[in-house]
């Protein structure tokens, strides 16, 4: 499987939810099975069974960051250069919008447009990868294409 592409909080971010996970969370999910099996017919106890689901999905996160943590390639550590490529700080303009809009490109994982950090996965992202201030660029979009001008990249 291919490697996650993080940034370094990304990465720290990603270590934190998984300590808490193991250690709080597992320990919370510990005292609710017991409360839940307390003197009851397990067959019927429909808590037992919620709090069993909830300690399957724990554990399947617990899984998931810890893979994500193993393959993580930081961002930061990828020589710079002057195209965009992941981690980079692009600043576009739309055609349509004429407003400046800047983006980090981040992977998949760490991906959340409205603050500004786009998957490099992404239709805008992909379009956008491999090339460098002064370039226009025609995004494949769901719907519908459109072109950005990529102003600056950092």
């Amino acid at each position: 499987m291919a490697n996650s592409f993080l940034t370094r909080e990304g990465f720290q971010n990603l270590q934190d939810e998984l300590d808490n996970l193991r250690t709080v969370k597992r320990q919370e999910m510990a005292n609710r099975l017991r409360e839940a099996s307390d003197g009851e017919d397990l067959i019927e106890n429909a808590e037992y069974e919620a709090a069993k689901n909830e300690q399957a999905f724990l554990e399947g996160r617990i899984k998931e960051l810890k893979f994500l943590l193993a393959t993580a390639k930081i961002i930061e550590d990828l020589p710079p250069t002057e195209v965009v490529q992941l981690g980079s700080k692009v600043t576009i303009i739309q055609a349509r919008r004429k407003q400046k809009e800047t983006y980090i490109i981040v992977g998949p994982v760490e991906a959340q447009p409205t603050k500004g950090r786009i998957s490099n996965e992404s239709p805008l992202g992909k379009a956008l990868l491999n090339h460098k201030a002064g370039d226009t660029v025609e995004v494949a979009a769901p719907d519908g294409t459109f072109k950005v001008k990529i102003i600056k990249v950092v």
